[in-house]
């Protein structure tokens, strides 16, 4: 059986270190998980290192004290993704963030996408970032990723397209998604390279001057399949679909 992981960002997780696991996971691990003295867990920093650890010591329900046994670096998910995400409706809103998080996402970038019906301004947007930000890292614990995906500022697409400029020049493969482009992904993805992006649109779809706009900036449309694929999932279905065709897998 799989031992239940925690976050512990900014922890010394070396051999011999004693971590104290407080707050949120604390409570989580010493309350909820229940976990005893002598018992197993592991431990990620969200940078790539995984420790397996022992309970040493609890603080009733409110965390407990981990000796790190060993500990591993992994290497950061291959190729690089990079999700941009104009925004959903509220109830789909951080399922696509979930979904995406377990297929391997390296960072979600909110899109304020013309047609969007969720808009994201002054202290929503910060509210909004930190939502995404936190259902990131619980999905990143449910999947057992020692990688946390990172969630950018939200962009409107003037900066959108800037961004997707930048990408293209340095390379990566930047798809945009859409259920009239003519090539397959299956045929676009072409040689594996170490980046790639993928443009998810709104529920309403992307206007075409704001399509223009972003494959004039280097993003290439394709589609999924025959199947339109709603805004919350095409996240997920695309990055797996990738993975699986650049033998990430």
């Amino acid at each position: 059986m799989s031992l239940p992981v925690f976050l512990a960002e900014g922890e010394p997780l070396e051999p011999g270190a004693l971590v104290a696991l407080a707050g949120a996971e604390g409570r989580h691990a010493a309350g909820a998980k229940r976990l005893r003295v002598g018992e197993a867990l592991e431990l990620v920093d969200g940078r790539g290192r995984r420790a397996r650890c022992r309970v040493e010591a609890l603080d009733g329900k409110q965390g407990l004290t981990a000796l790190v046994e060993d500990a591993v670096d992994e290497p950061a998910p291959s190729p690089r993704v990079t999700l941009v995400q104009a925004l959903p409706k509220h109830e789909r809103s951080e399922l696509a963030v979930d979904l995406a998080t377990q297929a391997g996402v390296g960072e979600i970038v909110p899109w304020q996408a013309e047609r969007c019906v969720a808009r994201w301004s002054g202290p929503k947007a910060k509210k909004g970032r930190e939502k995404w930000l936190a259902t990131a890292r619980e999905a990143a614990k449910q999947s057992r990723r020692s990688w946390l995906p990172g969630v950018a500022e939200p962009l409107s697409t003037g900066e959108l397209q800037d961004r997707v400029a930048e990408a293209a020049g340095r390379g990566a493969a930047v798809f945009l998604l859409h259920e009239d482009a003519d090539a397959p992904l299956t045929r676009a993805a072409g040689e594996p390279r170490g980046e790639a992006w993928f443009l998810v649109g709104p529920e309403g779809g992307i206007g075409e001057d704001e399509a223009a706009g972003l494959i004039e900036a280097g993003a290439r449309p394709v589609r999924l399949g025959r199947e339109v694929v709603r805004t919350a999932a095409a996240g997920v279905v695309a990055i797996s679909a990738l993975r699986a065709l650049w033998d990430a897998w």
